[in-house]
């Protein structure tokens, strides 16, 4: 499980020197705002993202935690400030993590294309059960009517599906389909002729019966 050091305070110099403001909180802790090394942050972001838990040492004890929200620069896109919930010991939380589409798939060699249709898996359990992603191998795609369905993702120990069906798809493939482009059709230039000459001579009678009038 991942650790992060907080700081009760930062003076100026410590800002200064690599750290952001965060706040901690949860159903049964007050809000609790902190400083943490903001180069230690975006390791720890990378590597669990927000769905997986991390102990925060603070200087009243160990506060175990998820990552909430974090605010980003919109200018440098780095992290300035983050909000983290604290877990209760035994509340279960739900969660999207992401799905990494491994392998090669034999129907795609072929020419099929291949269909992402979920990128993220919404799951429920305790924090420390909670995996940082799902590998889908795609080499089980092997024809045209080969389906990836949530039902074939293995689930750890003690993490349930939240709001979702294993019927679901999560990858298929489809064939390719070709454009056809429009052959435009040939006018024929003396028809349009005649049909003109045609009204013209109908109106040119109708003129002269006018007049004769």
């Amino acid at each position: 499980m991942l650790q992060m050091t907080t700081m009760p305070r930062a003076p100026k110099e410590t800002v200064r020197e690599g750290f952001m403001p965060a706040v901690f909180y949860g159903s049964k802790t007050p809000s609790t705002p902190i400083f943490i090394n903001t180069i230690e942050f975006k390791k720890i972001l990378a590597s669990a993202g927000e769905s997986s838990s991390i102990v925060l040492v603070t200087e009243h004890g160990n506060e175990n935690a998820m990552i909430q929200h974090v605010q980003i620069d919109p200018v440098k896109s780095n992290p300035i400030h983050a909000d983290f919930y604290v877990i209760e010991k035994g509340q279960k939380v739900h969660v999207k993590t992401p799905i990494e589409f491994v392998g090669e798939s034999q129907a795609v060699k072929e020419g099929f294309i291949l269909v992402k249709v979920l990128h993220e898996l919404s799951i429920e359990g305790e924090p420390q059960s909670l995996p940082h992603e799902f590998n889908v191998d795609i080499s089980a795609l092997v024809s045209k009517d080969s389906v990836i369905h949530v039902r074939d993702i293995a689930l750890p120990a003690g993490v349930e599906l939240y709001h979702i069906s294993g019927d679901d798809i999560v990858a298929s493939v489809t064939e390719v389909v070709e454009e056809t482009e429009e052959v435009p059709v040939a006018t024929d230039l003396s028809a349009i002729e005649v049909e003109a000459k045609g009204k013209k001579e109908e109106a040119g009678e109708a003129t002269e019966e006018k007049s004769a009038e």
